[in-house]
């Protein structure tokens, strides 16, 4: 395994660029002053946010409104954390259930976050037997990061198979929604953390390659929409509908244009249309943001390319202050070449064309 990712590591090097600038979002101002409050937030909604997170390695982030902060997990560290608009970055939760953190999603209503947990092999927890063995969910509480509870998807596949749950989502009504991107597999989990199969569809199966480190990359990205449906993002840069109560009738989404392979993460606007962030983990070239509009249902949707970021190895996208959207560039390159960082960045992008 350490040779495969030794490998990957200098392949991705050999294609990413170098360079990107950033800027440090504005300091805190002194407490109990809101319109310095009110023009730090509006000011990071413009700025690129450093954050000073030694180690942390994200791979996705969200956004809690009430607190104005960004929340991220760790797949080095096994935490997750909150990040400041000034990029202040402090542990929330440090369950030794979790080997790795991929996903993390903010659940406002319930207060809490959902974290799924992974095993890519990089992880401090990581070990052999749990390389893309380990697939849960938790829940956790958003103010103190009490456990809730943990759901073990692994178990409820029962299939003996590689496992790697790339994305979770939430509906108003507290059910979470869990893709898997090794195998064709997306799971339901109730509020108190039961899990079951809600789908396996040959629709699902992946089909793109990481050389030296992944092969057969289906999902990667779940969004929850109004009507009930959840979308899925694939690594190929197709989209896949599923109605929630009848998850039988999953189809593709006819899109105007694909979406940019890889696609790394989405999020649901409030106008109910998307916006996906396209890796160029592959290629070197800047991530590209993208807008997809939904037709009929979302039977059908056009996509545009509305932003890029400079740096290729962009995995996630999230709301932000004051109506912004944010894409993080975790720093996954160092991770693979077991380099230490100092950071990641969060880059406020346009959504519309």
């Amino acid at each position: 395994m350490k040779l495969k990712l030794a490998l990957a590591a200098a392949a991705f090097t050999a294609v990413l660029t170098t360079g990107t600038a950033v800027m440090t979002a504005s300091a805190s101002t002194a407490p109990g002053q809101d319109s310095h409050r009110i023009e730090q937030t509006e000011n990071a909604a413009h700025n690129v946010i450093k954050a000073n997170g030694p180690g942390v390695f994200p791979h996705s982030v969200d956004y809690n409104r009430q607190s104005e902060n960004f929340v991220v997990g760790s797949l080095k560290h096994s935490t997750i954390s909150t990040v400041g608009l000034d990029g202040t970055v402090r542990t929330l939760v440090d369950d030794p259930s979790l080997v790795s953190v991929q996903a993390v999603r903010v659940d406002r209503d319930k207060h809490r976050v959902l974290a799924s947990n992974v095993d890519y092999g990089l992880a401090d927890r990581s070990s052999k037997d749990t390389t893309f063995r380990v697939a849960g969910v938790g829940s956790y509480d958003l103010a103190g990061g009490r456990k809730h509870w943990y759901a073990d998807l692994a178990e409820v596949a029962a299939d003996g198979k590689q496992h790697l749950i790339a994305d979770v989502t939430v509906a108003p009504d507290g059910t979470a929604y869990a893709v898997d991107q090794l195998t064709p597999t997306v799971f339901r989990i109730d509020r108190n953390g039961h899990a079951s199969v809600l789908l396996r569809s040959d629709l699902l199966k992946g089909t793109v390659d990481v050389p030296n480190f992944l092969s057969g990359i289906g999902m990667t990205a779940v969004a929850w929409t109004p009507h009930n449906h959840l979308i899925i993002a694939k690594a190929d840069g197709s989209l896949v509908r599923v109605p929630v109560n009848h998850p039988e009738r999953a189809r593709k989404v006819e899109l105007s244009k694909p979406l940019a392979a890889l696609t790394a993460g989405i999020r649901v606007l409030p106008d109910g249309s998307l916006v996906a962030v396209s890796s160029g983990l592959l290629t070197g070239k800047p991530a590209q943001i993208q807008r997809v509009r939904p037709c009929g249902d979302w039977k059908y949707a056009t996509v545009n390319v509305t932003d890029t970021v400079t740096a290729p190895v962009t995995s996630g996208i999230a709301a932000g202050p004051h109506g912004s959207t944010f894409a993080l560039s975790g720093g996954l390159p160092d991770l693979l070449m077991g380099k230490p960082n100092n950071g990641f960045t969060l880059t406020p992008v346009k959504v519309k064309n």
